[in-house]
């Protein structure tokens, strides 16, 4: 491939693992959504799709997962796809899906602030280094607004936010209008580049990384030394 081919190459497979990753989570958001992988091979394409209940994608014999790879084929022309289901290893560390579980409390009528302060403590016990949630909309009144809460450490900038942040945003739909949910959680077991580390050290090697301190006495004596040598040296010169 010449350069300009490359490039195209890479932003088409780029809109393409987008507009799937868009559609999958509108169509699977009470499955609990978490990601998808997008592959290419020599005999097609192979997609690898993440999610808190993957038997919710799979469905009863397979159902779903057949209405799917029709679509794939038909709308996105994914040709001989071969699709896999896995489950996420830790659900309150992914972004994706507290912000799906959000969504979910809240369509239900439960009161946003007591679904925002469970899944908070349920990310922090789960050990994430920060994490962050907003809810906004018309929470109160008539005017929309939005309700922050945090704990832990948040980064914002930086280019550790690439490796190290994991954010998602989804919407609720109620009465009341449109909710947006946005949740940030920083991944635990990640070292960030300004992490220091304390150690402590035992008493006896402290003891030896001590200077040996000179007495007042020798200190006087290392002083008369030293000047008697000079008018040592001053006689003989002349």
């Amino acid at each position: 491939m010449t350069g300009p081919r490359v490039k195209e190459h890479f932003i088409n497979y780029s809109l393409k693992r987008v507009m799937l990753d868009e559609f999958l989570a509108n169509y699977f958001k009470d499955a609990g959504y978490a990601g998808v992988e997008l592959y290419k091979t020599p005999t097609g394409w192979r997609t690898v799709i993440y999610a808190e209940y993957p038997g919710r994608i799979i469905g009863r014999g397979g159902s779903v997962i057949r209405k799917l790879t029709t679509i794939l084929q038909t709308h996105f022309g994914l040709e001989n796809v071969n699709i896999t289901v896995l489950p996420v290893q830790n659900p309150d560390l992914n972004a994706r899906v507290v912000a799906f579980r959000i969504v979910r409390a809240l369509e239900k009528e439960i009161p946003y602030r007591r679904v925002a302060m469970v899944m908070l403590r349920r990310i922090m016990n789960a050990g994430a280094v920060g994490a962050e949630i907003v809810i906004s909309g018309k929470l109160r009144s008539e005017r929309a607004r939005y309700e922050k809460l945090k704990a832990g450490k948040i980064y914002k900038a930086g280019d550790l936010v690439e490796y190290i942040v994991d954010r998602a945003v989804g919407k609720a739909l109620l009465k009341r209008g449109v909710y947006g949910v946005e949740v940030v959680i920083v991944k635990p077991n990640i070292r960030p580049p300004d992490y220091i580390e304390i150690k402590n050290i035992p008493p006896e090697q402290l003891a030896d990384l001590k200077p040996e301190s000179k007495t007042v006495q020798e200190e006087a004596e290392e002083g008369e030394a030293g000047e008697k040598t000079g008018e040592e040296k001053e006689g003989g010169e002349q």
